[in-house]
């Protein structure tokens, strides 16, 4: 059985699945949308521009990877249908900028840093309050629809379910600031992913298991 096909049979009909597919071809992608995958994750604009000019139209592009500010006008011209990594005040503000330039309302998830590795990205708890009860500027442009955020890199368990219980109870005061419909919680890797559903994620992010 195809491992998309596979996956997406074992998840709850309420968890969306996206493919994670940056560093794979076109035709690699191509046989996972043939397979009935509308949801992929690249991590780069031009992989993401050679891509989408390469395949189906209706297939809901989402960006997860570290986006620069001056890579979000090239960005936002190939409307994602969801940009899940926007880790700063100041990248938010330069989508909702960019997107009132161009006309746009754009979806994206705010990520959070739970993990114990400063080299992941992301606000922190407190920045994140101050961001949702504090500002006072006007988020015209850009609609959050909820969090993004990654487990420590380790094979505890333990340590792993403390990243995703962290980023649920975040979601969840989210939704009560924001009342946001159809809140998101991505989290959930090819490793992890089963932990994460168990501690409520609403999306998973899975690249290795499906293409490799």
């Amino acid at each position: 059985m195809n491992n998309w096909l596979r996956i997406q049979q074992s998840l709850p009909a309420d968890v969306r699945l996206v493919a994670v597919s940056k560093y794979h071809t076109a035709e690699q992608i191509a046989e996972v949308y043939a397979a009935g995958c509308r949801d992929f994750g690249e991590s780069r604009v031009l992989e993401l521009k050679a891509k989408q000019a390469a395949l189906p139209q209706d297939i809901r592009w989402h960006f997860i990877g570290h986006l620069q500010t001056n890579k979000v006008r090239d960005l936002l011209r190939l409307r994602p249908s969801l940009i899940q990594s926007v880790d700063s005040e100041r990248l938010l503000r330069a989508i909702n900028s960019e997107a009132e330039k161009q006309g746009i309302v754009q979806d994206v998830l705010l990520e959070l840093h739970v993990a114990r590795e400063e080299t992941k990205s992301g606000f922190s708890i407190d920045e994140f309050h101050q961001l949702i009860a504090n500002s006072q500027w006007p988020i015209t442009n850009v609609r959050i629809c909820g969090l993004m955020g990654m487990a420590t890199n380790t094979d505890d368990e333990q340590e792993i379910r403390r990243c995703f219980r962290t980023l649920h109870e975040q979601y969840q005061w989210l939704n009560c600031q924001l009342s946001i419909i159809h809140c998101q919680l991505s989290m959930g890797m090819s490793d992890d992913y089963l932990i994460a559903l168990s501690e409520g994620s609403t999306m998973v992010r899975i690249g290795s298991a499906i293409f490799d």
